[in-house]
């Protein structure tokens, strides 16, 4: 969110404007301010297809910077590649980024952990044509999956500690205390690019084998 060097009253409140993501249409606006009341501010959206009400919190003075989890959290997209290889990691994922945008905190890394784990064994399971194989990396443990049967060493060394982090979000001490969610959700999308690439490299080999 960034701040708008424009002022304004609401309320008897003297604040900055904010510009930031509409919660319902996700659009980037400055909000209308209606009023202000016990640190929170109620807003509506500009947007003329729009124009549904939200409340904002006061984060530090007199900048309100949360939005209140009363609207629609926004959902990330993911490359067909993806898509294809896991749709259930892209409901699992979603559903963690939702709970992280209404500040569950505490919960979200667990459903970004248990994504990763969708995501990597379906994407094992993508390249294994060998049922028995296929059942062993459904039943092995993730971390066993990415140290056996990974064979790229970019996506082996990058998901094993976005494991690390992962873990770390189910217990009761860190051992990466530097660390937090939005590290895990780093070494996920640098993951995700990972395969994307072995995918495309994979199809571009094919498409243009070298000639005999």
């Amino acid at each position: 969110m960034s701040q708008v060097q424009v002022h304004t009253s609401v309320g008897g409140k003297h604040i900055y404007q904010f510009q930031i993501k509409c919660p319902y249409c996700h659009s980037h606006i400055i909000p209308n301010y209606l009023f202000w009341d016990n640190s929170r501010l109620f807003a509506s959206c500009p947007n003329e297809t729009c124009k549904k009400h939200f409340i904002l919190s006061e984060g530090v003075p007199e900048k309100f910077v949360r939005v209140e989890p009363n609207a629609i959290p926004a959902t990330r997209k993911f490359s067909e590649i993806i898509s294809s290889i896991s749709s259930d990691f892209v409901q699992i994922y979603n559903q963690a980024y939702h709970a992280e945008q209404m500040s569950l905190d505490q919960i979200c890394g667990v459903g970004y952990r248990k994504a990763l784990e969708f995501l990597i064994k379906d994407y094992l399971l993508s390249k294994e044509t060998d049922n028995t194989k296929k059942e062993n990396i459904k039943n092995k443990l993730l971390g066993n999956c990415i140290k056996e049967d990974v064979q790229d060493k970019n996506i082996k060394e990058v998901s094993k500690r976005a494991v690390w982090l992962g873990n770390d979000e189910t217990h009761y001490i860190r051992k990466w205390a530097d660390k937090d969610v939005s590290n895990l959700k780093s070494l996920i999308d640098l993951t995700i690019r990972w395969i994307e690439n072995e995918v495309e490299t994979d199809r571009v080999l094919k498409e243009m084998p070298d000639p005999k």
